[in-house]
Parts: C-alpha cells; sequence; structure tokens
C-alpha cells in the first residue's frame, strides 16, 4: 500500500503530532507499505530527507513555533499522482491538510484523518481568545472531517467532541503507539540515574516529581506548583523536576518565587532525545494537570520507563491508568496534592504482568496494525461506495487555475 501523509507538523519541529507520524511511518514501513510526508519547509530541516516532500512555508502569526504552507500545492499534486498513492492520511485542517483532501478527491482515493488537537484549548493563541470561538472551531472541524472517508480520534475524549460537534464520518479510536524500548532502555544503570541526579544538584534519598512537556499555559503546570506547599509540608524532600521548554517558561518561574517554593522546583529546559529516558528513570513519579491533551505521550513514555504517574483525569487517562499500580487519575485542580500525598504512603506494588499488558497496548507495533485494519477497513469501504481510483471528471486546467488563483492571493 502508498499512502500519503499531509501534515502541517513534521520534524525537525518537536511536537506529539511529529513524533506520532514518524512512528506511524516507520511501522507501516515495517510491514512493507511505502510511506509519503507532504509538510512544510522549515529552516532547521535537512537539505536531503527520503520519502518526504516539503512546499514553501511561512510561521504562524501567534504560534511561530508551527508553520502553514503558502505556496507548492500544485507541484505537491503531481508527485501524489506520479506516485500512484492508494490513500491519503491528513493530519492537519489547514494548510496541508486542505491540500491531501482535494488531492485525494483528484486522485479518488480515500482520505483518513487524525484529529490530533483540541483547539478550543488553543484559542487564546489567536488574539488572545478574542476572534475566534469554541463555535468557530466546532463548524470548521465539523465541516473539515464531514468531507473525509474516516477520522482516526486518539481517545475517546476526541469522538466525543466530534459528536458534539455533529460529525458523521466514521470514526476509530486508535492511540499514538510508543517505541517501548526506547524508554524501557534496561541499559540505563543506577550509577546513570545517580549521576544525573547529581547534575542537577539532587541526593539519591530526594523524591523527585517529574513533569515533562512543551511549557505553554494549557499544559497547566500552575496547578502542579500550586499544590507543592502542601506535598513539601508532608515530604520536605520533594523536588519538582521540569524538563521542557516553552512560552510559559518565565511566567512559572515568577509563580514559584511567589509561592516561596522556588527552591524546591526545578528548570531544566530541554534535553536531548537520548537522555530523555534517564529522566523518566531518576524519577519517583510522572505528574501533569494538563487538561488539553488528546492523548499525551508522556504519559505512555512514563509508564513504558516503569514511572508511576498521577495526573488530571480525563475519559482517555482514566482508562489508561486503569490499575493503581501503574498510577492514578485526580478529578480536579485542586485535588492534585492530596490525591499525590495519598498515593504516595499507599506504597502500590509492582504487577509485572499488568504493567507487561499495558506495555503491549501502548506499544508502535499495536500501534501500526490497528491503523493498517482501519486503512483495510476504508478501502473496502471506499470501494463499495465510489467504485474503482480513475481520476475524477475535473479537468486538469480547472484544477491548475484554482492552485494559480490561490497563489496570486
Amino acid at each position: 500500500m502508498k499512502v500519503g501523509f499531509f501534515t502541517d507538523t513534521y520534524f525537525p519541529q518537536i511536537s506529539g503530532v511529529a513524533t506520532s507520524i514518524s512512528t506511524l511511518k516507520l511501522e507501516l514501513e515495517k510491514m512493507g507499505h511505502e510511506v509519503y510526508i507532504f509538510t512544510t519547509t522549515d529552516p532547521n530541516a535537512d537539505a536531503f530527507e527520503e520519502d518526504v516532500i516539503r512546499m514553501p512555508s511561512v510561521p504562524l502569526v501567534s504560534f511561530k513555533e508551527r508553520r502553514i504552507v503558502v505556496r507548492g500545492m500544485w507541484y505537491a499534486y503531481l508527485i501524489a499522482k506520479e506516485l500512484e498513492l492508494d490513500l491519503i492520511h491528513t493530519h492537519t485542517e489547514f494548510g496541508a491538510g486542505l491540500l491531501g483532501k482535494m488531492v485525494g478527491k483528484k486522485l479518488r482515493v480515500p482520505v483518513i484523518h487524525t484529529y490530533h488537537t483540541m483547539y478550543e484549548e488553543y484559542l487564546h493563541y489567536i488574539a488572545k481568545g478574542k476572534v475566534l470561538k469554541p463555535t468557530h472551531v466546532k463548524y470548521f472541524s465539523r465541516a473539515f472531517t464531514n468531507h473525509t472517508t474516516g477520522v482516526v480520534c486518539p481517545s475517546k475524549r476526541v469522538i466525543n467532541k466530534l459528536q458534539e460537534y455533529g460529525v458523521k464520518s466514521p470514526m476509530r479510536i486508535i492511540p499514538t503507539g510508543i517505541d517501548i524500548e526506547k524508554f524501557k532502555r534496561p541499559d540505563i544503570t543506577a550509577e546513570m540515574v545517580e549521576n544525573l541526579r547529581k547534575e542537577i544538584g539532587l541526593t539519591e534519598d530526594q523524591l523527585i516529581l517529574l513533569s515533562l512537556s512543551r511549557i505553554s499555559y494549557e499544559k497547566n503546570i500552575q496547578t502542579i506548583l500550586k499544590g507543592m506547599d502542601q506535598i513539601i509540608e508532608e515530604f520536605p524532600e520533594a523536588r519538582l523536576v521540569i524538563v521542557g521548554d516553552g512560552p510559559y517558561v518565565e511566567a512559572l518561574k515568577e509563580q514559584a518565587q511567589r509561592l516561596g517554593i522556588k527552591d524546591y522546583v526545578m528548570f531544566i529546559g530541554e534535553v536531548p532525545n537520548d537522555r530523555v529516558a534517564i529522566y523518566y528513570k531518576a524519577a519517583d513519579y510522572f505528574v501533569s494537570a494538563s487538561t488539553s491533551e488528546t492523548q499525551g505521550l508522556t504519559y505512555t513514555e512514563a509508564i513504558a520507563a516503569g514511572v508511576p504517574c498521577v495526573v488530571e483525569g480525563n475519559d482517555y487517562l482514566n482508562d489508561l491508568l486503569d490499575h493503581r499500580s501503574l498510577g492514578i487519575t485526580f478529578e480536579k485542580d485542586e485535588d492534585f496534592a492530596s490525591a499525590f500525598i495519598d498515593y504516595v504512603h499507599e506504597n502500590v506494588p509492582h504487577e509485572q504482568e499488568v504493567v507487561e499488558n499495558k506495555l503491549y497496548e501502548i506499544s508502535a507495533d499495536y500501534f501500526g496494525k490497528r491503523m493498517i485494519g482501519f486503512y483495510n477497513d476504508t478501502l473496502n469501504y471506499y470501494e463499495e461506495h465510489y467504485g474503482n481510483k480513475k481520476e475524477s471528471l475535473v479537468s486538469m486546467e480547472k484544477i491548475k487555475g484554482k492552485f494559480i488563483s490561490l497563489r496570486r492571493q
């Protein structure tokens, strides 16, 4: 099978979407399929990338870490036609995603879409939330997804939201899997963990609460900081280690200072990929109060690394952490500190069989197999309802004219 991924977000941009796309590409290729990525240019990208087609793009005005396609759409279409793609899989609702839908229509192949982002949580990035409202998200999301052959939802939470929006396209829950071995890392020794603790100024007996994510307002790290005073009172040796970077770092540092806990909070910044697993291994607990995740790969990474989670719950996380040896969820922000303290005192024993079963559920291997199953079901459905994959009757000149018109605007 030849699959075209259309996305505005891909490496070297760092995000859960980019990681999910890369993971899926690798798994599909392991099974003998061909995957081509149609995405934005990036000043930090390699000059030559196998199976990656980059189209000229510009940074988003209010979110400069992300980019959107502005030109090169006709060129991308011609490449997709030459490749004779069997299926289009879009990973954005904007520039490259709209192109993917147009290419799918012209090639007469099914278009599957993954709804990665809960946009209502990000409206504050655009004119401080004064222009776009949740109603706009609802109408746009419904219009985009209802004109696809099927929708991949990383969690039940996403399906519930899309159903609330009025989406009628077939939907299937397929959480993104991770490379388990990358975080299991039996090669990480006790000495390496001890050295990391020393490197960041912590001793072996101190209790590490790890927060690892992009540091932005919607990640709700401010709730973790608010709960630290109560946790420190119960566990004076507790330290919050915050790994990551983003636009909200300075605000969190000011909050820690204001709360009088700055000596108990460590801001590490971004760390190289090959050291992330060591931070997980060095931690005693992974903590998060984020409410913006459709899934959240850091939770599964923590499980793979053997770190219990204490995180704010939703439909996805309540199902993921279905045994207390994996961790617990709390209901609302103000419950964090008490939930954490109670869980530490509970001292839940590690149950290997429970962990091993969960590791397969969150593995990249299982992710790839489930996605291929959905692809095959979608191809069968498309063939049954829309016939063979002959090109549409829309003339080449008419489509080319539309692209030229777009480029002139």
